[in-house]
């Protein structure tokens, strides 16, 4: 049998896009003589429906939008999926199978993830092992539950998404006391750096444990704002992988075919070979790029803004639009780049035509991306030399402008309201913060001529502790870095220089990470002000991901770092992560690019009022 598998870039609601990238993928498998097409999870309507997904209307839609689907599949069997609201008052998420036009049956999900970024038991409802009953809709009573199909003699079964996941209790055990021979996937399996590899093995294990084929198929792109899909593809057999596919592509569809021998099997492999080495650096730029292309062009936008302050974070999400514009270009070509983001006009288009490849990409940074270098008496020239030198590298528009006229307005007013001269010994926070804070307007107003998107630069060590300017450096409509720590950026940047080729980042590589806010004599940095961002990273992760006690966090720590500096840094990152929630309730939304991130509206949630750890910290001593 020639089995198929496609990664669909879809998005919530949007009908038009969801139907015409399954369509397309339908006409793809048939073109190819495939007998079995998997289409992803929840692949109608999109996986980020949310609290819709409760409505009355959006299952029936969707329902009615797989009657369309339906007619698409004349000698092709297709699995595609969709909520079914069953009986009027529970929904699953199902895989529904149409063989030649005709709706033989749904597969109801039977473990639904609800941890990390994922929240499936608010909207759906599990389904038992084994069950199988009938429905009716329409007129027309249809099977679901957990069934077993079958295609050309060959038996088949699902495990959607997380069902995988669940260790032996997962549903192909059952389905291999069952005769099963071939198992579908389709998932809404959201990207994480290395996550490949578990998934890897939990698809081509399988097939040898469970002595079948098995057939993967995910979601693919920024789907819905935050989450990022890579749009994977794995076929196996008896523990042999088939065929895996170019992750995280700008394609709106993926379509891959395996071949698979059911009367003649490959042989049960001894060992199941091991994936190579994931290159977690590759795998960030390749997955942040993909997630901003894909978010200017669903909120359709016009490009994207920046304040460039010549430091680390936000040289970073310089780099990572020009490597987008390069990327996409280089994948989807002139005419599908220009088509897809919908922003250039007829002469722009005209002007490229006589550019190389290297002009291109600069023209193309140029129109997606203004920046500002909005220096004070405590910016240093190194930064601004940084800032410039970077922008002019990679074709962005470059603005430069002072903002101490607005300081010193602001701190004016308020010296004359309270009677007083503000200083540093007394009022260091706040002078900082008002620098921050009066760079927001102007580089809003560039946003708002531009109809663009304002990108913030915090990252997520940053936002463990509160280090930022609430309305000043947090101001943003996404904030691309959150997901991922600073000590993670810093030789980002590096890999950056060296291996994509971004001279212009030699200067910040040289810069010790600094806000800039107080004067230049006291040679403020973050690790000053905070701890050091190794040691950092090493309390937030232990805390919050591996959730240990702060005592448990210091016993893990202690032979690591200094005994009494462990206790100074453990109080001041408790004391600063309970102090700031708020900010972190604020911030612009976030991409989940590692295996844990802090925005309480997908991950981690955390009272915004609580006891600071107190009782806690105390046994430190």
């Amino acid at each position: 049998m020639l089995l198929a598998a496609a990664a669909l870039n879809q998005t919530p609601l949007d009908w038009e896009n969801n139907l015409a990238n399954i369509k397309n993928a339908i006409e793809k498998a048939r073109k190819s003589k495939a007998d079995l097409l998997l289409l992803p999870e929840l692949s109608i309507t999109g996986y980020g429906c949310e609290d819709l997904f409760l409505t009355e209307w959006l299952p029936e839609e969707a329902f009615e939008k797989l009657l369309e689907i339906k007619d698409w599949c004349e000698n092709i069997t297709v699995a595609v999926g969709l909520p079914v609201r069953f009986r009027d008052h529970v929904i699953y998420n199902t895989a529904c199978v149409i063989q030649n036009k005709e709706i033989i049956g749904f597969t109801a999900k039977q473990f639904l993830a609800n941890d990390g970024v994922h929240y499936e038991p608010r909207w759906f409802t599990s389904w038992p092992a084994g069950k199988e009953t009938t429905f009716e809709k329409f007129g027309k009573t249809y099977k679901i539950g957990d069934l077993v199909y079958e295609l050309n003699g060959v038996t088949f079964a699902f495990e959607i998404c997380e069902d995988a996941w669940r260790g032996d209790d997962r549903p192909a055990g059952r389905h291999q006391q069952r005769g099963v021979q071939l198992i579908l996937n389709p998932s809404a399996s959201h990207f994480a750096m290395s996550k490949t590899d578990v998934r890897y093995h939990l698809v081509v294990d399988a097939s040898k444990k469970y002595n079948c084929a098995y057939v993967y198929a995910n979601l693919l792109g920024n789907e819905s704002g935050r989450i990022v899909f890579d749009g994977e593809i794995l076929i196996a057999q008896n523990g042999n992988l088939i065929m895996r596919n170019q992750l995280l592509s700008f394609k709106n569809v993926d379509l891959e075919c395996g071949e698979v021998n059911f009367e003649d099997p490959l042989p049960v492999v001894e060992q199941v070979a091991p994936l190579e080495p994931v290159d977690e650096n590759k795998e960030f730029v390749s997955a942040i790029t993909l997630a901003l292309f894909d978010y200017l062009r669903k909120s359709r936008s016009r490009g994207f803004v920046l304040s460039l302050s010549g430091g680390a974070d936000s040289s970073a999400c310089a780099v990572v639009i020009a490597e987008m514009v390069k990327r996409a270009l280089n994948e989807l070509g002139l005419e599908a780049f220009a088509r897809k983001l919908n922003v250039f006009s007829a002469e722009d288009l005209q002007k490229l035509e006589f550019l190389n490849d290297f002009e291109k990409q600069q023209f193309l940074t140029g129109k997606l991306l203004t920046t500002a270098y909005q220096g004070t008496v405590n910016s240093s020239d190194d930064t601004f030399q940084s800032a410039e030198e970077l922008a002019k590298s990679i074709g962005a528009v470059f603005y430069n402008w002072g903002i101490d006229e607005e300081v010193k307005g602001y701190t004016g007013k308020i010296e004359k309201a309270i009677g007083r001269e503000l200083t540093w010994q007394t009022d260091d926070v706040t002078l900082q913060n008002i620098q921050a804070r009066v760079r927001a307007p102007a580089i809003w107003m560039l946003a708002n001529i531009n109809n663009a998107l304002l990108l913030a630069t915090s990252n997520r060590s940053e936002a463990a502790v509160g280090y930022a300017t609430m309305d000043g450096d947090t101001s943003g409509s996404i904030s691309p870095l959150a997901g991922v720590d600073k000590a993670f950026l810093r030789q980002w940047l590096v890999w950056a220089q060296q291996n994509l080729g971004y001279e212009g980042l030699q200067y910040v590589n040289n810069l010790q990470p600094s806000a800039e806010l107080r004067p230049a004599e006291q040679a403020q940095t973050d690790e000053k002000d905070l701890m050091p961002y190794p040691i950092l990273n090493q309390i937030e992760r232990l805390a919050f991901y591996e959730r240990l006690s702060p005592m448990q966090v210091f016993e893990r720590l202690k032979t690591e770092v200094e005994p009494e500096a462990l206790k100074m840094y453990l109080k001041r990152f408790y004391a600063l992560w309970s102090r700031n929630q708020w900010k972190r309730e604020r911030y612009a939304p976030a991409f989940h690019l590692d295996d844990y991130n802090l925005d309480p509206r997908s991950w981690l949630r955390f009272p915004i009022l609580s006891g600071g750890f107190q009782e806690e910290l105390k046994k430190l001593g």
